[in-house]
């Protein structure tokens, strides 16, 4: 079974900075898909970025529109963590975002995996 640890949420300006990241056991993370998801209240999941698994040597990156150009994905392996930097951050992007597995993305948007992690509260004020 995946587990899956989130950290680095919390309260931020409007305009600011922040970065998650995604813990796994030692090697695994190279094998799967990561997304990261988020869920603001009352809304349903929306998926934010994918990254492919290092396995999958023609998958791309992808992010939904809502946060293209201001957040990026990234893998270290050595670490066996993914990233999720958000910069120019906006009250829109307030929710609780979730590190999830699959076996690949599941397309821009979308929030389809098989693994999940406890999730990170990210608040953004005015």
């Amino acid at each position: 079974q995946l587990q899956l640890v989130e950290s680095g949420g919390g309260l931020v300006q409007t305009g600011g900075s922040l970065r998650l990241s995604c813990a796994a056991s030692a090697n695994t993370l190279d094998f799967y898909a990561i997304g990261w998801v988020r869920q603001a209240p009352g809304k349903e999941r929306e998926g934010v970025s994918c990254i492919p698994s290092i396995v999958n040597t023609g998958g791309v990156t992808d992010y939904a529109d809502s946060v293209k150009g201001r957040f990026i994905i990234s893998r270290d392996r050595a670490k066996s963590t993914v990233y999720l930097q958000m910069n120019n951050l906006k009250p829109e992007d307030t929710a609780v975002y979730y590190c999830a597995a699959a076996w690949g993305c599941p397309g821009p948007g979308l929030a389809e995996y098989d693994y999940w992690g406890q999730g990170t509260r990210v608040t953004v004020e005015t």
